[in-house]
């Protein structure tokens, strides 16, 4: 019982040094291309278009291999909305976009995330993984505004430098959840209930950071 207890210090002492010896914070400037994705709904369907994603984080590296960021990304979008059936009103056929003109919106991401990166920390190359979550603001012309779940997993390779610079290269995969309306089931003892119903957003993409390290 006593060696157990030894071994559980020595591995938590050993932790907390860890984390004493890397406690770093750098600073991360984004930018990437994120691939478009189609969202299906009952009588219609969207597209949120490809472009250009930047922004800003604030990593801090509680042990060696370990961080967390809190960061924010922008998204420049089109957002157009596109018929599926022909309307009972006025006609407009299948496939019409239906806000041509007002399709112009962007997604704001803020999200809290956490990276593992293998080896060790005095390597140039260092391979990582990473996945978060938080929050999106979609910003819509017609719709205006409005606050939804969001998270990202990501993966690449940090470049070290002799500098207090480095560069990230990484691919992620973002998603949103939107609440869009309610589904409607019958129930044998309540009747009819109503079940929100929602979309997500699933947009794949590429891109680099760069990072300045305020401990070097």
């Amino acid at each position: 019982m006593k060696k157990s207890h030894l071994l559980f210090v020595v591995f938590f002492f050993s932790l907390a040094m860890s984390a004493q010896s890397s406690k770093s914070f750098l600073l991360n400037l984004y930018g990437g291309y994120t691939f478009s994705d189609r969202v299906d709904f009952d009588d219609s369907y969207a597209r949120v278009e490809d472009g250009f994603e930047y922004g800003a984080g604030l990593e801090y590296f509680f042990m060696e291999n370990s961080s967390i960021e809190l960061k924010y990304n922008r998204l420049d979008t089109k957002m157009p909305l596109y018929t599926n059936v022909v309307t009972p009103i006025g006609g407009v056929p299948s496939g019409t976009q239906l806000n041509a003109g007002k399709d112009k919106g962007a997604i704001n991401y803020v999200l809290l995330d956490y990276t593992y990166y293998f080896g060790s920390s005095t390597q140039n190359l260092q391979p990582f993984l990473g996945a978060g979550a938080g929050i999106s603001i979609l910003e819509t012309p017609q719709s205006g505004n409005g606050t939804y779940f969001a998270w990202e997993i990501k993966g690449g390779v940090k470049i070290k430098t002799s500098s207090p610079l480095s560069i990230n290269l990484h691919a992620y995969l973002q998603s949103m959840s939107v609440a869009v309306g309610y589904d409607y089931y019958w129930d044998y003892y309540w009747g009819p209930v109503a079940v929100n119903d929602y979309v997500s957003t699933f947009q794949f993409g590429l891109g680099a950071s760069l990072s300045y390290d305020f401990s070097k």
